[in-house]
Formats: C-alpha cells, structure tokens, sequence
C-alpha cells in the first residue's frame, strides 16, 4: 500500500516507489545486522529492480477488475494466499528475498519473535503509513480499501500457516522443510 500511495502523489511508477520502499528494508536490515550483513543480502538491490520493473510491466499488461464484489473479494482472498505461499516458499527455501520479506524474517530471527505476528505487524504498519501519507497529501484515503487490510491482516497469518505445515524451524530459527511423512 505504501509505494501505491507514493506513486500516486509523485511522478514515479508503482514499481519504481516500491524499489524506494524496499531500499529502506535493505537499509533496515544493514543497521540492524551491521558486520552480520550477508553479502549475499546486496543482491536483494538488483532483484528488487526486477521485481519493480515487472510490477510496471504487468499492471501495464493485465487489468483485471471483475465487476461482482464477491468476486474481488474472492480474487483478494486468492492473491492473499498466494502471496503467503511465496512468503513463506522463499523462507523455508532459504533463497534471497525481496527486501521487505527479508527484513521481516531478520527482526522475527533478530529478536525470537513469530514471524508471522512480525508479517502482520509490518504489513499494518505499512498500511497505516501509508494512510497518513495519503491524508496529508490529498486530503483523503486513496489506494488503500478493505482488501488492503485484507492482505496487510491474513498473509502473515496464512504464510505462518504454510511455514508450520511445509517446514520445521530449528532451536536457533532457522527454517528447514519438512520432512516428508508417509
């Protein structure tokens, strides 16, 4: 919701303001690892200009807006899983994440908290800014509807769901899949 917003108040595409957005989560996570850092974590600059430049690409591409609202509500509800589901792939496949992700997983990791309750938290958190954000500017909430709380309330919920199902987490918080149960 947060790059949406921005986007909307300044002449930068919707990819481009959550390039910005996640820069900060990259920044978040070198002040909070500091000589921890992984060097692996810079790549997290080049893939988040992908993910941006796809963002664009795709909202340029595809518009879908059904007119039935049970059918938006359903498109929301399947997109809001289908987003934990990658949430949650990318921790327990222990890959490079995009830098929001992987500043949510460091603080839950940093600090022994749930990671899913550390998703939620961020995710409303980043909605409120984003509300503010747009109060301030135009006067109004834009950009932000109920399938923005929506996904901000259930993907932490349903990716912890998949993260104890798909995979186990060690005694130091390290995620590993599951193993297969027959």
């Amino acid at each position: 919701s947060l790059p949406y917003v921005l986007s909307l108040i300044s002449p930068f595409t919707f990819g481009q303001t959550t390039f910005a957005v996640n820069m900060v989560f990259v920044v978040f996570e070198l002040l909070m690892l500091r000589r921890d850092f992984p060097a692996v974590f810079w790549l997290q600059i080049p893939v988040t200009i992908l993910f941006g430049f796809c963002i664009d690409f795709f909202m340029n591409l595809f518009t879908i807006v059904p007119d039935a609202y049970a059918l938006k509500l359903l498109l929301c509800l399947l997109g809001t899983a289908l987003v934990a589901l990658g949430v949650a792939g990318q921790g327990i496949a222990d890959v490079l994440m995009l830098a929001g992700e992987g500043a949510v997983y460091t603080f839950a990791h940093q600090f022994h908290i749930d990671f899913g309750k550390v998703k939620v938290g961020n995710d409303i958190s980043l909605v409120i800014l984003a509300a503010i954000v747009s109060v301030l500017t135009m006067g109004t909430i834009e950009g932000i509807r109920e399938g923005t709380l929506i996904s901000a309330l259930l993907t932490g919920i349903i990716a912890r769901f998949y993260l104890r199902h798909l995979s186990r987490i060690d005694a130091h918080g390290r995620i590993y899949l599951a193993p297969h149960k027959s």
